[in-house]
């Protein structure tokens, strides 16, 4: 079968993971190729992907001193139209150009309707189908996107999920699947390829990553105050920014490490920001985390609530965070038992899960009147 991946570049969540999935389905025999555009695009190359095209820009996020932004983002994003209509437009000349049989679209939606008008297959990823604040908080911009995104995606023959079946769905409070639609919407489980064998387990240090923004410097500062005055916790910290406070006797700073599954097996907490993947693995690891949460960021905020609802972690706000206050929530965090599910949770195999749903929309095509070819291995 020949398959072909079109991913949203806003951050590299969605590349990452369509990368573990593709390279599993080739190993099944099938041919993939992605459709990318900005850092996603090069990051498929930079990962070894051969048959990667630049494809449109559909939607942009933004936001301000490093938090996100939905003013800003509605504004950047006031040509969505003529953006979707330039992408399913190349969407659909590379479906005729490869003859493409199966298109799976990560959270780009011009090629659901692209892939509908080639009459090819199409599958659709994503972990959030709504929008909304803590406690299921609406405005009146997220009721429209609500109704038309939900609405929208029963164009694709498949809805897969990239996260644990409930109760364990990080981004449960994401989604909104009505009865009658479960069966159209797929918990694959995560597509990570960790084998927890590897690794030499402790809890020795405070793993440290919440990301490289300009406005989370200081608080990685703050952990350096709080380092200088607590000589009996050791903080293990990643930065990909500038001008990381330096090392210290229990203060080791770290920008890119090859491996940094290594440091997070010896960590007792660890400390992220709100990505589902990030608390993935996190999970998986039995790691409690304190999370720095974004809180212009809908997303981030719901999954870091299911987090402290499992019991796996506590939450504090990144713009108001303080030292008194931080050096508080790391207290809390320490006090959280150790968690025990992570190789129960490792056994989910995702990809192979996701790779059956698209196997089985294939197959399911050959029974309706959509055009397949006979690619298939």
């Amino acid at each position: 079968m020949r398959i072909l991946f079109v991913v949203c570049g806003e951050g590299l969540g969605h590349t990452s993971r369509c990368i573990h999935l593709g390279h599993y389905l080739e190993q099944q025999g099938h041919s993939v190729s992605f459709l990318a555009y900005g850092k996603s695009y090069d990051f498929f190359r930079d990962h070894g992907c051969t048959r990667v095209y630049r494809g449109e820009r559909e939607v942009c996020l933004e936001g301000e001193n490093g938090f996100f932004s939905l003013k800003k983002t509605l504004w950047c994003s006031r040509w969505i139209v003529i953006n979707m209509v330039r992408s399913g437009l190349r969407v659909r000349r590379l479906i005729r150009e490869q003859q493409i049989d199966c298109v799976v679209c990560d959270t780009m939606y011009a090629g659901v309707l692209a892939a509908r008008f080639c009459r090819v297959p199409v599958i659709f990823i994503t972990n959030q189908n709504r929008f909304s604040g803590p406690g299921g908080a609406k405005n009146p911009v997220w009721s429209v996107l609500n109704f038309l995104i939900r609405r929208y995606l029963k164009l694709a023959d498949a809805v897969i999920i990239p996260d644990y079946p409930p109760p364990d769905s990080v981004s449960e409070y994401n989604l909104l699947i009505p009865e009658k639609e479960k069966p159209h919407y797929h918990f694959t489980g995560p597509f990570l390829e960790i084998d927890l064998n590897r690794y030499q387990f402790s809890q020795e240090t405070i793993f440290t990553s919440f990301g490289g923004e300009p406005y989370k410097l200081p608080l990685y500062r703050l952990l350096r105050t709080i380092a200088d005055k607590r000589k009996d916790l050791m903080f293990d910290v990643f930065y990909t920014g500038a001008t990381l406070p330096g090392s210290s006797d229990n203060f080791l700073s770290h920008g890119y490490v090859p491996n940094i599954y290594e440091h997070l097996a010896e960590a007792r907490i660890a400390i992220v920001h709100g990505g589902l993947t990030t608390l993935h693995e996190a999970l998986l690891f039995n790691k409690p985390v304190l999370i720095i949460m974004d809180p212009g960021h809908p997303e981030q905020q719901n999954n870091a609530q299911k987090i402290v609802d499992l019991g796996a972690g506590t939450v504090v706000d990144g713009r108001t965070v303080t030292l008194e206050i931080l050096e508080q929530k790391i207290a809390e965090t320490l006090s959280l038992p150790l968690r025990s599910g992570g190789r129960d949770l490792a056994a989910v195999n995702g990809r192979k899960n996701a790779a059956a749903v698209i196997e089985a929309s294939f197959g399911a095509a050959a029974n309706r009147n959509i055009k397949v070819s006979s690619s298939k291995p």
